[in-house]
């Protein structure tokens, strides 16, 4: 059984740029699990730091889009799909977060995990009408994300695991890039809403590896603590998810999870949380897996596309 997670204050500082919350899930740990620490983070976020411990997290972000080299590691990881913005859309990407700044006080929070510079700049201009309270909440529940996030990041599973984002976030992908062949990680998924006919955004999406195939495949050992967190990320508007792992020519074979939190989008659903298991095969560690979810309240499917 996977030992306990102990944080320390600093740990949670690369996590989460408020003080408050730093001590409070340090003094909080050690966690059994990530689902622990995910339990643990929101209800301290969103009931113990008040708005200017919410204002100092905001504070330690760089304004979306921002290339300078003092932008740490795991916001470029973030950001990756903004870095083939056109000059124009950058451009006036910066003008809209100066015009934003101005309006409210704090940069623009955004999880921008997945998500392309239009769309960024997008939801942007549609969270500039709000009222400053109403804003205020939004970019709360931004950094939430970004830190749940992050916080998969620090419970990454051990180096033995192949393509997992472990300690020193950004080592895997940064000895990966520009090097793979890829332009997408070997594992992707979307969720599509089969009752309202559109795809489903806001639902929280973990990947994770077995790290014994034969204790699994026989179901001979009952304890199911060797699931290894590869990645999380949460939907976008398309019903797309984020980037679940690093960028690499060859995937690991073995047997993989993709777990679904669909409580959240459907409190009403008879499913609150959906897991797909699939294995990838020792002759097919080059191709792309897409594991889609469609979802209903009362139903689920899924298969393997492209």
């Amino acid at each position: 059984m996977a030992a306990p997670m102990l944080l320390s204050a600093e740990d949670v500082l690369r996590v989460n740029g408020s003080r408050r919350f730093a001590a409070a899930m340090a003094a909080a740990s050690p966690f059994a699990s990530l689902a622990d620490a995910l339990l643990a983070a929101r209800r301290i976020w969103l009931n113990e730091v008040d708005v200017n411990g919410w204002l100092e997290a905001f504070a330690a972000h760089p304004a979306i889009g921002t290339t300078s080299p003092s932008v740490s590691k795991w916001s470029k990881e973030e950001q990756s799909a903004l870095s083939t913005a056109t000059d124009s859309t950058a451009q006036e990407l910066a003008e809209w977060n100066a015009r934003y700044r101005e309006k409210f006080g704090f940069v623009f929070m955004i999880c921008a995990s997945g998500r392309t510079a239009p769309e960024v700049l997008a939801e942007l201009k549609r969270r500039y009408t709000n009222r400053p309270i109403v804003e205020l909440e939004a970019a709360a529940q931004e950094e939430l994300k970004i830190t749940e996030l992050r916080l998969a990041k620090l419970f990454s599973s051990e180096p033995t695991v192949p393509s997992t984002t472990t300690e020193g976030p950004a080592t895997q992908s940064d000895k990966a890039a520009g090097s793979s062949n890829r332009s997408r990680p070997p594992i992707t998924t979307h969720v599509l809403d089969t009752a309202r006919g559109s795809p489903a955004s806001g639902i929280e999406v973990h990947l994770e590896m077995w790290k014994d195939s034969s204790a699994l495949l026989s179901f001979s050992n009952k304890d199911f603590s060797g699931w290894a967190t590869l990645g999380y990320s949460v939907t976008n508007n398309d019903g797309r998810s984020g980037q679940l792992m690093d960028i690499v020519d060859n995937i690991a074979p073995g047997f993989y999870r993709i777990s679904f939190n669909t409580r959240k989008y459907s409190p009403a659903g008879f499913f609150p949380y959906v897991s797909i298991i699939f294995e990838i095969k020792e002759n097919q560690t080059a191709e792309h897996f897409h594991v889609p979810l469609l979802h209903s309240p009362f139903s689920f499917t899924t298969y393997r596309g492209s």
